[in-house]
């Protein structure tokens, strides 16, 4: 499902003591020289001259570059405080960049969610840390909300502090765009002219681009003073179907048009994983790799199957809705033998020198053993004791005869 992140962030760069600062912005900044850059900066202000100004309700784009491969991290800080991450996102979830590779979030074709500047009015940022190492960002951040769990950039900053204090001192920077987040003017609708009418274009969710005849004039909700007729009305917001109407434009009257947006289906991922590693998976029967893995679905019900040799079988279904990331960790259990134990007199047994039993009637069966090299041995008053060495194999029942000697 593409989603629409508010866009706002912070950071900054100062320093010379070996652990992570925060500055009295509250941006986490790295003290040790590194040749390590990154540059991040908004779609106004692409030389990051000044303080661009964007109105609430309007798109925005993010663009990052590192000079070396680097993971990188972008969140945004809004003059309320309240933090989103941007980077890695539910939608792109590769944030590893190559040396020199410039990427602008959304990308400008093929994107399926949207920034759009939310309020409150005030100063926003945009704060990008790269990392020559991946970052664990998973007590501080959902991918596939945008939401993060610390609030106010001072709050960011220490746990960004946290995270990057294992790495080595010249393994991470930081870099910080700003912009103004203003309310955009109320533009009065003239009055209705002898021989125009009025168009009043609505959308839930509201934001969403207005065309008319093909031609854009602006977002949602909006009133336009057309001549009459008949015109073609399309409305486009990121991740919904397109609307598309007809509307007949009649003199001195109102033509209103209020669209319930229909939500786009989105792919789902789900991510396997097994312990021990390296099982190979099955999905509704079809063999699709060796866990982990990563894979791309469409919503829907899976029935997944775990094999790996030596152990048993792992099964499971799962449901994945539209947008959703769904994790399954399947613990895959050994493959368990038996082990028959035949003596021409009652005795006492031990494997590996751990008592498990007596034979009784010559017999004793011992079941669920794990698979392996494992001593027998037979004890019995009066008898001399006997040993063999023998393997026992995951599925399948072994059987040792051990004949007592009488002892002299």
């Amino acid at each position: 499902m593409k989603r629409i992140f508010p866009t706002t962030i912070g950071l900054l760069l100062a320093g010379a003591l070996a652990a992570p600062q925060i500055s009295p912005q509250g941006i986490i900044v790295n003290p040790v020289p590194t040749d390590l850059q990154v540059r991040v900066w908004v779609d106004k202000d692409p030389n990051k001259t000044g303080n661009p100004v964007y109105q609430i309700g309007e798109r925005i784009q993010v663009s990052v570059r590192v000079n070396q491969d680097a993971y990188v991290y972008i969140f945004s800080v809004k003059a309320s405080g309240e933090i989103d991450l941007i980077l890695p996102n539910a939608f792109d979830q590769n944030n590893l960049l190559r040396a020199g590779e410039t990427r602008t979030y959304p990308p400008a074709a093929g994107a399926r969610y949207e920034l759009v500047v939310d309020g409150p009015e005030g100063q926003d940022r945009v704060l990008a840390v790269a990392s020559r190492q991946p970052l664990s960002l998973a007590q501080i951040a959902d991918i596939r909300t945008g939401r993060v769990n610390v609030q106010g950039a001072d709050n960011l900053a220490r746990a960004l502090s946290i995270v990057v204090t294992p790495l080595p001192q010249q393994d991470w920077v930081s870099n910080v765009a700003f912009f103004i987040v203003a309310r955009a003017p109320v533009v009065p609708v003239p009055p209705v002219q002898p021989g125009t009418g009025t168009l009043s274009v609505d959308s839930s969710p509201p934001g969403a681009q207005v065309l008319v005849e093909g031609r854009a004039v602006g977002n949602t909700p909006l009133s336009l003073v057309l001549r009459p007729g008949r015109v073609d009305v399309e409305l486009r917001l990121g991740g919904y179907q397109t609307f598309r109407t007809v509307a007949q434009i009649r003199p001195g009257e109102t033509t209103v048009i209020n669209a319930n947006l229909i939500p786009l289906v989105q792919n789902g991922l789900l991510q396997i994983s097994s312990n021990p590693p390296g099982a190979q998976v099955l999905l509704n029967g079809r063999v699709v790799g060796n866990a982990p893995l990563n894979l791309t679905v469409q919503p829907g019900r899976y029935e997944v199957e775990l094999r790996l040799s030596g152990y048993q079988n792992f099964r499971a279904t799962v449901n994945v809705s539209s947008g959703q990331t769904v994790p399954l960790n399947a613990i895959v259990q050994p493959l368990r033998g038996t082990l028959e134990v035949f003596t021409n007199v009652e005795a006492r047994i031990f494997l590996d020198g751990r008592e498990v039993g007596q034979t009784r009637g010559g017999l004793l069966r011992l079941d669920e053993l794990e698979a392996g090299s494992v001593q027998v041995v037979a004890l019995a008053p009066g008898y001399r004791v006997v040993f063999q060495d023998i393997r026992i194999e995951a599925g399948r029942t072994q059987q040792v005869r051990l004949n007592l000697g009488r002892a002299r």
